[in-house]
C-alpha cells in the first residue's frame, strides 16, 4: 500500500502529521511575500518541515487510511510499518528517497537524516486558486526622455489679434454688473434673517433641554435595572498531548501519574479513532503550549506535542 498520497491529505487539515516509528511532518503559516529585487509576489501557505523525534503513533495516519481503503485500523498500521521499513531501506541503499508532493530525504557525512520540502504544492487552504506571479517593471525613463525632447523644441508664439468689440458687450456688462450690485445688497439682508431665525430656533432648545434636565433631576421614573458583567473565559485552544490510549484503563493510569507529578492534566472524551487522549495540559497561546512543552520533553516526554483544537 502506498501511504504516500494520505499522508499530503492530511497536511491539508492538520498542523502536525506523524510516520510512527519514522518522525513528524510539521508544517507553519508563511504570510505573503514580496521580494523587491525580482518583483515577484508570493501568497500566504504552509512551510513544512520534519522532526525525527517524534515517532509515537497518535492513530491520525493509521486511522484515515483505514477509513479511505475500508480496512482495519491493525492492517493500517502494518501498511505504514512496511513503508517506513522501505523508506529506511532505501535510505541505507542509496541515502535517498523522495514523498511525493511532500519532500526528498537524503543523508549528510554524519549520516543525519536531511529534509528539503517541495515548494510546488501550497497545504494551506485558504490560499487556493492563489500562484506567485512577477510584475513587470514600470519603466519611466522613456516617458522622461520625450518630456525632455518636447521641452527641446521650439516654442511657437502666438500674436493676438485685436478686434472692436461689438456694441452689444457693453450693454451685456452693464447688465451683469446690476446684477452684482444687487446680490451685494441683499445677501447682507439674507444673511442676518437666517441669523435671527437661527438665535429663535436656539433659544427654543435651550428652554426645552433645561425642562427636561430639572424634571432629570428630580423625577427618576424609571430606574436603571442592574446590570450583570459575564468575563467571558478564556478559550484554552493549545494542549500538550501526553499520548493516545485504545484502552481506557491505561489512559486513567497516565492521567492519575501526572496529576501526581503536578500537571495539571486532562482527559478528554474519546475521539472519532476510537482512542482516548491524554493531555500534560491546556494553554491560551501557541507560545505557553511550546515553552511547556520543551520543557516537558527535557524532564519527562521527549515525544510530547502541541495538539491545537477547541475542546
Amino acid at each position: 500500500m502506498n501511504i504516500e498520497p494520505y499522508i499530503a491529505q492530511l497536511l491539508y487539515r492538520y498542523q502536525c502529521v506523524t510516520i510512527p516509528g519514522f518522525g513528524a511532518f510539521l508544517t507553519e503559516i508563511q504570510s505573503a511575500q514580496l521580494i523587491e529585487s525580482s518583483n515577484s509576489f508570493f501568497p500566504p501557505k504552509k512551510v513544512i518541515s520534519f522532526n525525527a523525534n517524534i515517532k509515537n503513533n497518535d492513530g491520525l495516519l493509521a486511522n484515515h487510511i483505514a477509513q479511505a481503503e475500508k480496512t482495519s485500523y491493525e492492517y493500517a498500521i502494518s501498511a505504514i510499518q512496511y513503508e517506513v521499513f522501505n523508506w529506511k531501506k532505501s535510505l541505507q541503499d542509496t541515502g535517498l528517497f523522495s514523498i511525493k508532493n511532500v519532500g526528498n530525504f537524503s543523508l549528510n557525512i554524519d549520516n543525519s537524516l536531511i529534509f528539503t520540502p517541495y515548494d510546488q504544492t501550497n497545504y494551506l487552504t485558504n490560499s487556493f486558486g492563489l500562484s506567485a506571479f512577477v510584475s513587470p517593471m514600470v519603466k519611466r525613463e522613456i516617458f522622461e526622455q520625450k518630456i525632455e525632447a518636447l521641452e527641446q523644441e521650439e516654442v511657437i508664439e502666438f500674436i493676438p489679434v485685436r478686434r472692436t468689440a461689438s456694441a452689444y458687450l457693453k450693454y451685456a456688462a452693464i447688465f451683469v454688473l446690476g446684477i452684482g450690485l444687487t446680490a451685494a445688497v441683499a445677501y447682507p439682508i439674507y444673511q442676518q434673517q437666517i441669523a435671527s431665525e437661527t438665535t429663535l430656533v436656539e433659544q427654543s432648545v435651550q428652554k426645552q433641554v433645561q425642562h427636561k434636565i430639572q424634571e432629570a433631576t428630580f423625577f427618576i421614573e424609571n430606574p436603571v435595572p442592574a446590570v450583570t458583567l459575564t468575563i467571558k473565559e478564556e478559550k484554552m485552544s493549545y494542549h500538550i498531548m501526553a499520548g493516545a490510549f485504545r484502552d481506557e484503563r491505561n489512559a486513567e493510569k497516565i492521567f492519575k501519574k501526572l496529576s501526581n507529578q503536578g500537571y495539571k492534566a486532562r482527559r478528554i472524551p474519546m475521539n472519532k479513532y476510537g482512542l482516548y487522549p491524554v493531555l500534560y495540559g491546556s494553554y491560551a497561546t501557541f507560545a505557553e503550549a511550546e515553552k511547556a512543552r520543551q520543557e516537558i520533553k527535557k524532564t519527562d516526554n521527549p515525544d510530547a506535542w502541541v495538539l491545537i483544537e477547541s475542546l
